[in-house]
């Protein structure tokens, strides 16, 4: 099974990961997504969001930017990250994830 993590603000893909009002949190099941939770981070502080989402179970995570370090804790955990995410809903995103469609581009983060 799958869990992916999406960063929301005002129901879309927050473009700055580290300062989203909420994380999606989306399960997989049989190539199907389950209805979302939303879970509210702790406040930002740099290495803790990885570690708080591997602890939700998280193996996915869907973003449109996100620091290098963040990406680097999140490999170390063996979470997948995907940046460059178009700002969508967190439902759209992993339906085109799930069907080999999501588009992804250039890191929204610029440190």
């Amino acid at each position: 099974m799958k869990t992916f993590a999406i960063p929301v603000e005002n129901g879309q893909l927050c473009t700055h990961f580290g300062h989203c009002q909420q994380f999606a949190i989306i399960q997989v099941d049989d190539n199907k997504a389950l209805q979302p939770d939303y879970l509210t981070p702790p406040p930002h502080e740099p290495g803790l969001l990885p570690k708080w989402l591997g602890q939700h179970g998280v193996t996915n995570v869907i973003a449109g930017g996100i620091g290098q370090q963040a990406i680097n804790l999140f490999n170390k955990q063996n979470i997948q990250v995907t940046i460059g995410a178009q700002i969508k809903t967190p439902d759209e995103l992993v339906e085109e994830w799930l069907a080999d469609s999501l588009i992804s581009g250039e890191n929204a983060c610029d440190h």
